[in-house]
């Protein structure tokens, strides 16, 4: 067999089980035995096996791609996602405080507002002319009195 059809060979292996490789592959006894110690080797290392390139549905659901090698790869990312959701959802809090800071015054300012108006329609009313008159009438202890002539217009001829 050719280089080509070795890797094929070996491709093939790893992705079936060994009854469907005996079924499909035929393997000559040299190439067979060779395969064989080879996949034992292949278990007897302690290491993990690198990644597969493709992904499945089946394989992430599985967690089979959460190795602890690809977790090691991936630490710093990990991390920063972490601290990125962190600073979000404190963020978030902050700005919700604040909301609810501003609406309570807000509700403040309105009463405020409310206030100063009814004081002030108070004091045009008892600042009125009348109300001022009736006022000095009552008490009687003013020597000031409601002028009983119009006032009138001094015309000064200019210069």
């Amino acid at each position: 067999m050719t280089e080509i059809e070795d890797e094929t060979l070996k491709e093939k292996q790893e992705d079936l089980s060994q009854e469907e490789v005996k079924e499909e592959i035929p393997l000559n006894e040299d190439k067979g035995a060779s395969l064989i110690e080879e996949a034992i080797r292949e278990q007897a290392i302690e290491d993990e096996r690198p990644n597969s390139v493709n992904l499945t549905l089946r394989k992430i659901l599985g967690g089979d791609f959460l190795t602890a090698k690809m977790l090691r790869n991936q630490i710093w990312l990990i991390i920063m996602i972490a601290a990125f959701t962190l600073i979000y959802v404190s963020n978030r809090y902050s700005c919700q405080k604040d909301i609810h800071e501003i609406n309570s015054l807000k509700e403040q300012l309105k009463d405020a507002q409310y206030k100063a108006l009814a004081s002030s329609s108070e004091l045009t009313e008892t600042s009125r002319e009348t109300n001022v008159l009736n006022l000095l009438k009552n008490y009687g202890d003013s020597i000031l009195k409601a002028p009983k002539q119009p006032p009138y217009v001094i015309l000064v001829p200019e210069k």
